[in-house]
C-alpha cells in the first residue's frame, strides 16, 4: 500500500479542494471533506496508473510525523490564534 499526504482546503463558496503536494497536478474536489478525500483516492490512483503506462516512476513519500515540546515553562504571554510562524 502507498501511503501520501494530502492537503484539504475549504472552499469559500463551499465544498473542499484536495491537492497531493508528492504528485505535481493530481487534485480533486467534493462538497464535503469525506467526498473530497474519495476523490482524491481516485485521483491518486489514475495518476499512479497513468505514469507506470508512460514508464515514467512513481514518486514514493516517506514522511515521520512527531510531536514536539515547545515551551518547559507556562507562557507569561498569551499566544493569539492569529500567530504565524515563520523561519
Amino acid at each position: 500500500m502507498l501511503t501520501y499526504t494530502v492537503e484539504l482546503k475549504p472552499q469559500k463558496e463551499g465544498g473542499y479542494t484536495v491537492t497531493v503536494p508528492a504528485l505535481p497536478g493530481c487534485i480533486s474536489e467534493g462538497d464535503t471533506a469525506e467526498e473530497a478525500l474519495k476523490n482524491i483516492r481516485d485521483a491518486v490512483e489514475g495518476y499512479i496508473k497513468s505514469l507506470i503506462k508512460h514508464g515514467r516512476k512513481v514518486p514514493l513519500e516517506f514522511t515521520e510525523l512527531r510531536q514536539i515540546d515547545v515551551f518547559k515553562h507556562p507562557l507569561k504571554q498569551k499566544l493569539n490564534s492569529n500567530s504565524s510562524c515563520y523561519a
